[in-house]
């Protein structure tokens, strides 16, 4: 039997870059199976505390952010959570919750998408497990059911998983986050994702129409965007 397509979706849950591609992963879902793969740009030794040079750094690239792709970012972000110089980023926990939102229901992407809006709209410290938690109640997950697999995916899961991702990034030469590889018949074409930033509908009718012959993404109109693997410099 022959594999169906696959798209792989490199992300990191802090990267704001991945929270502009976000409509691009909406509209891929649409037409094949999306595989989320968390990096941990700032997992471990890579966290930051929120400081005012944090906040100075991250703001000009959040408002390209939102200019290119329309992706919402809200005062309780800008003016709380990148004030609260009490919070931590760190992609870890994040990256968890969706290893165990994947695990209990197959809701990993959807995990996802609801913390990147609780993060840069709500202003939510989603490093933080009761937010992680609440974050699992309001896409329908059992709160019990998901803070076992929270902490199996924490215990089990998480560190394998970002170490296989480090993996795939240089398997495809992935430069960071976010990364689209097409998978199909065991073999990878890195996606040309800055060409579609801001066009997701774009982005679904290339995949409707030229998955069949597995054809490069068209490059014409690409964007110089993402995070690097350690850090959100590019």
């Amino acid at each position: 039997m022959i594999k169906p397509p696959t798209l792989h979706y490199i992300y990191d849950p802090l990267c704001g870059w991945c929270y502009g591609a976000a409509p691009l992963v909406k509209a891929a879902r649409e037409v094949l199976s999306v595989q989320a793969h968390g990096g941990g740009m700032m997992a471990g030794d890579r966290r930051q505390p929120v400081t005012p040079q944090l906040r100075d750094y991250v703001m000009p690239h959040d408002r390209r952010i939102k200019n290119l792709t329309g992706q919402p970012f809200g005062d309780a972000y800008f003016e709380g959570l990148l004030r609260d110089t009490s919070a931590v980023f760190d992609s870890a926990p994040p990256t968890a919750a969706v290893l165990a939102a994947e695990r209990l229901a197959g809701r990993g992407l959807d995990m996802l998408s609801r913390l990147q809006s609780a993060h840069y709209v709500e202003g939510r410290r989603v490093a933080d497990r009761e937010v992680l938690v609440d974050m699992a109640g309001t896409i329908g997950l059992d709160a019990t059911a998901f803070e076992l697999a929270l902490d199996q995916a924490q215990r089990e899961e998480l560190h394998a998983h970002i170490a296989e991702t480090r993996r795939l990034m240089e398997r495809v030469g992935a430069r960071g986050f976010p990364s689209f590889a097409l998978e199909r018949d065991g073999k990878f074409t890195l996606l040309d994702a800055g060409a579609f930033l801001g066009r997701p509908q774009e982005l679904r009718d290339w995949l409707r129409t030229q998955l069949p012959d597995a054809m490069p993404a068209p490059g014409n109109a690409a964007t110089e965007f993402g995070c690097g693997p350690d850090s959100c410099s590019i």
